[in-house]
């Protein structure tokens, strides 16, 4: 018994052992599975020789493996011994920073200039950035000798800068990631017109202007500037600098809420109109060609309040991911909680398609499924395409002068539109509601008149509808 006794104790010690082990396993993989995090830097940049030295130090890491991406110019990339531990990190191929608890690492790395720094030269993806990571706050300072007379741009706020007898020096920090700098030549006037928004320019902004800029929304609360330029500057924007010839709410509009939404959002592959359309519900007002004006006020028209800011927060929800129509018809779908194909349907159109509900269930003419068969809903009415029925019920369609024809052996239909009746076999009958409408240059029938014209019968369920004649 005592044996007994002792070998259930070892066993039990042995299962708890065992249990404590997986348990370590399991809180240490928790611990240190890759997933988004953010964290804060700290930029030095120095300009010497025709070449920006950089040392990135960074703040704040998870215990984690994280991948890190060197900018692709980058040359002598390295650890930069800052502390004792700044260095611990980093892998031996330079790729990441291994798991650890120290939450600090330096990095130093060289970004050649092709001829040396230039004037009105935006230097785009220039600093490391981390895999899952997002840089919650950056500060940035710049040197360059003090013959080197001109002003640099991070996209942040600028902070102070001072000259020196033997350098300049700029500092800046604000929230979010930095990802490009800009230099020119002299000096331009800084406006700080909000805690968000920067502008530099030759002249000083008109009362008038600076107040229609502080109303003005924006869709990231990053801070922002403005650069005027004239036609010596010939550079793109950046994600956080934008160059502007006339200063206005309407080219601020144009180019820098458009930039910033094509920044939050991968649109490559989308038509213009859908960023435009995405830029006037995230601030709240029409922006872009006429086409997204009117799709911007025909789907607002349609929507309650409550349905206007579930359909906000759907789209913000999708912010760093790729935007297609179909995947806007689902959010909408969801909102509305009727399948709607707006999105799509615009994109093969060059005009505005109308507003409408589509009915997904199969539907079956005379026994026969018919894809090309899609019934809609709009403005309460249940329409049904005209052609691709009436064809399989046995009649002849065709458009001409005076209206719509249909017609088999014994019966001839004539609609002509908007004048209130229509011609059976030669003789009017006058209506009271048309018909027939035309969506897109498709012609459809409303399900009674459907009904009562042709004499089918239509029977419903949850998966399909059933046309038949009677």
């Amino acid at each position: 018994m005592k044996y007994a006794i002792s070998l259930l104790g070892v066993l039990l010690l042995v299962i708890c052992g065992t249990l404590f082990l997986q348990y370590q396993v399991f809180s240490d993989k928790l611990d240190t599975e890759v997933g988004d995090f953010t964290y804060t830097q700290e930029i030095e940049i120095t300009y010497r020789n025709g070449s920006l030295d950089i040392r990135q130090h960074i703040h704040n890491l998870t215990n984690q493996s994280i991948d890190i991406s060197w900018p692709n110019l980058a040359v002598s990339t390295d650890c930069f011994l800052e502390s004792e531990t700044s260095c611990d990190r980093l892998s031996e191929d330079k790729t990441k920073f291994e798991a650890s608890t120290n939450r600090n690492a330096s990095l130093s790395y060289i970004i050649p200039l092709n001829d040396g720094l230039k004037s009105n030269q935006l230097l785009k993806d220039i600093f490391v950035t981390l895999n899952n990571g997002y840089a919650a706050y950056s500060t940035v300072h710049i040197s360059t000798d003090s013959d080197v007379q001109g002003q640099w741009i991070t996209g942040l706020p600028l902070i102070g800068k001072q000259s020196l007898s033997l350098v300049n020096y700029s500092m800046f920090a604000g929230t979010g990631e930095i990802s490009e700098i800009y230099w020119q030549s002299g000096e331009m006037s800084i406006q700080n017109v909000t805690d968000q928004l920067t502008f530099y320019s030759h002249k000083p902004l008109s009362k008038e202007l600076s107040k229609q800029l502080k109303a003005m929304p924006f869709i990231s609360e990053d801070h922002i500037v403005v650069v005027q330029g004239g036609k010596n500057i010939a550079v793109q924007p950046g994600k956080r600098i934008f160059f502007l010839d006339e200063l206005s709410t309407a080219s601020l509009n144009d180019k820098v809420i458009l930039s910033q939404v094509r920044t939050q959002y991968e649109l490559e592959e989308s038509p213009q109109w859908l960023s435009e359309v995405l830029a006037s519900f995230l601030t709240d007002s029409a922006i872009g060609s006429s086409k997204s004006v009117e799709m911007f006020k025909t789907l607002t028209n349609q929507m309650s309040d409550a349905q206007m800011l579930s359909w906000v927060e759907k789209l913000n929800d999708i912010k760093g991911s790729k935007v297609t129509p179909e995947q806007l018809d689902e959010l909408l779908s969801n909102v509305f909680g009727l399948h709607t194909e707006f999105f799509a349907t615009n994109e093969m159109t060059e005009d505005i398609f109308p507003f409408l509900f589509n009915d997904e269930r199969d539907v079956t003419v005379e026994g026969d499924l018919k894809e090309e068969v899609k019934i809609i809903l709009k403005d309460g009415q249940i329409l049904y395409p005209l052609n691709p029925i009436l064809e399989s019920l046995g009649y002849q369609t065709s458009v001409g002068e005076n209206g719509y024809y249909i017609q088999n052996e014994t019966q001839k239909y004539r609609f002509p539109q908007g004048y209130g009746f229509y011609v059976y076999n030669n003789q009017r009958y006058n209506t009271i509601s048309e018909p027939l409408t035309v969506i897109a240059d498709n012609y459809y029938i409303e399900e009674t008149w459907l009904q009562k014209l042709f004499s089918v019968d239509i029977q419903k369920d949850e998966s399909s509808i059933t046309i038949k004649q009677q």
